[in-house]
């Protein structure tokens, strides 16, 4: 079994991708409206950029990697080093599940059988300690649940991992700080459940996978990063669910907006859908997420009217995090390479 170090440094790498992973600032909460960008005519997708981005591998840093871009000006797919399966190769998407299990979550809450506002305490009595303030379900999916870093986190059932990552440390006031944490998305599986009655990856399937049809995702058994990290999934599924999702083919109106909207926290870096939207350096925005586990660093993301999405997987060596991240913006600046920055009307 993975040990639980591996996961707590993993969360701390994801963080990390989440911030710098696409060379830019996270954009302020009024400062990507998706609904308003329209763009002008661009270049196809750009392959010698792409191939220039790949080149090299395996180095020192990266072992491997895989790129799948499309979008209405074309689309392109390789890899490169030691990357010797097909782009459609299944791997382990880490923290890009939790996009799978907000989507869960915001499709109970459009039902009305669950809301943003409910606290976490009430939904699971007896799980987080009696002295912590009420966190709501809207604060675990925007990670400002003021939860503490998960430093004695330990494997187990769900509920294991929840105890044990907090049985050391003190949270902060809910709703007051911004930081990524994975126990927020083990609390919102277990929400998933209790509301439902049913198991997580029951919900999953029936509302996300199946009518998808992503036959190449699914929560491997006795995977224990579950619901905050624990799918697999390859670029075909992964492009086909993240489109319809900001397409808005799997949430109402109303909670599709929840996907670009960060709460009013200072410093917040995910919105109630656990997207982040990035700044690339010149300037276009683009939302996604990041995620890693078992060797894999991976990525999703895509301009908001949805012209251009491009999934990326690298096999990292872990000597140098800077390093890895460097190769994974140059991927993500020429997989965008070409799209002009939208105007307002």
């Amino acid at each position: 079994m993975t040990n639980a170090w591996t996961y707590r440094s993993r969360w701390l790498t994801t963080a990390a991708m989440a911030t710098l992973v696409v060379a830019g600032a996270v954009v302020p909460a009024n400062a990507a409206a998706p609904a308003a960008a329209v763009a002008s005519a661009h270049e196809r997708v750009d392959s010698n950029a792409l191939r220039a981005a790949m080149a090299g591998l395996p180095d020192d840093y990266v072992r491997g990697a895989m790129v799948s871009v499309s979008g209405r000006d074309g689309r392109w797919s390789g890899t490169s080093g030691e990357w010797t399966g097909p782009v459609d190769s299944e791997f382990a998407i880490g923290s890009i599940t939790k996009l799978f299990t907000s989507t869960v979550v915001l499709q109970l809450v459009g039902e009305g059988r669950l809301s943003l506002a409910d606290p976490v305490q009430d939904l699971l009595p007896g799980l987080l300690p009696s002295s912590y303030a009420p966190i709501t379900v809207g604060q675990l999916l925007s990670h400002t649940s003021g939860l503490q870093k998960p430093v004695c986190v330990q494997p187990g059932t769900p509920e294991e991992v929840v105890r044990s990552a907090v049985s050391c440390g003190t949270p902060t006031a809910p709703g007051t700080t911004s930081q990524y944490n994975g126990i927020n998305y083990y609390l919102a599986g277990l929400v998933v459940e209790k509301v439902t009655g049913r198991s997580y990856e029951a919900e999953l399937r029936d509302r996300v996978l199946r009518p998808l049809g992503l036959r190449h995702t699914s929560l491997p058994t006795g995977e224990w990063a579950w619901a905050e990290g624990g799918l697999v999934s390859n670029s075909t599924d992964l492009r086909r669910f993240f489109t319809s999702l900001i397409r808005g083919g799997l949430l109402r109106p109303q909670q599709r907006a929840l996907l670009f909207e960060p709460p009013a926290v200072p410093g917040a870096n995910f919105s109630y859908g656990g997207l982040t939207a990035y700044h690339l350096d010149n300037g276009l925005v683009v939302w996604g997420k990041t995620g890693s586990l078992h060797s894999h660093t991976n990525g999703v993301f895509a301009t908001p009217n949805l012209e251009r999405v491009a999934v990326y997987s690298m096999l990292p060596t872990g000597k140098d995090g800077g390093q890895e991240i460097a190769r994974a913006k140059r991927l993500a600046a020429a997989a965008f390479q070409g799209m002009p920055l939208p105007t307002e009307h």
